[in-house]
């Protein structure tokens, strides 16, 4: 073989060579890649799985078992004055098993600053407000509207149905001025001096209710 042959066929080697160890660098980078890709994918699972274990739960329905704290709640307004428009009162008597269930004061007042069991102030005042644990409800509202029980409830931040008042579950009984109520207790509409009474589980014959003087 001559000498020249004998280069070509080195050359020929080492081309080949070199074309072997590209393909075996390209087969390792394609391996590392396929590795590493792996790999984040498996940080970012764990990294998920950590996250939503330790998320705290949120409780079901929360919004609706929290009192009303100053956003519009069914239409209605919290101010930071009290509206004298349209201003009357209704009682609200509540039973549970046959005992009477105190309705509190500040419902409807955010933050309430109390005074010798008096809400006189607080954040602001929704149009539905109680200022004392008597069982008043004070509509005191910018325009001539009707409201509801439902809507009280609702800025009470309570459960109102058929077969529930609050937390207490059970055959619901409703009295409106004393006489019995089979309709929606969530749709008695409010009315100077009305008197709304509550019986969960055992009845309670409906009870009388006096004004304060200027009520």
């Amino acid at each position: 073989m001559s000498k020249r042959a004998r280069q070509a066929s080195q050359a020929q080697r080492k081309l080949e060579e070199l074309r072997r160890q590209q393909k075996a660098r390209q087969r390792l980078q394609r391996i590392l890649i396929g590795a590493g890709a792996a790999a984040v994918a498996a940080i970012v699972a764990v990294v998920i799985v950590v996250v939503v274990a330790n998320r705290p739960a949120t409780p079901a329905h929360a919004a609706a078992n929290q009192p009303a704290n100053g956003a519009t709640v069914d239409g209605i307004q919290c101010q930071t004055m009290e509206q004298a428009v349209y201003h009357i009162h209704v009682h609200l008597a509540i039973f549970v098993n046959g005992t009477q269930q105190t309705v509190p004061l500040g419902i409807g007042i955010p933050d309430p600053q109390i005074q010798n069991g008096f809400a006189a102030s607080g954040k602001c005042f929704y149009w539905l407000h109680t200022h004392d644990a008597s069982g008043v409800i004070h509509i005191e509202s910018p325009t001539h509207r009707t409201y509801t029980l439902g809507q009280f409830f609702d800025i009470w931040g309570k459960t109102l149905s058929s077969s529930q008042v609050g937390s207490a579950k059970g055959q619901l009984t409703v009295y409106v001025d004393g006489k019995r109520f089979t309709g929606d207790p969530r749709s008695i509409s409010f009315t100077s001096h009305k008197l709304i009474q509550l019986d969960v589980g055992k009845v309670v014959p409906p009870k009388p209710y006096t004004f304060a003087a200027g009520l």
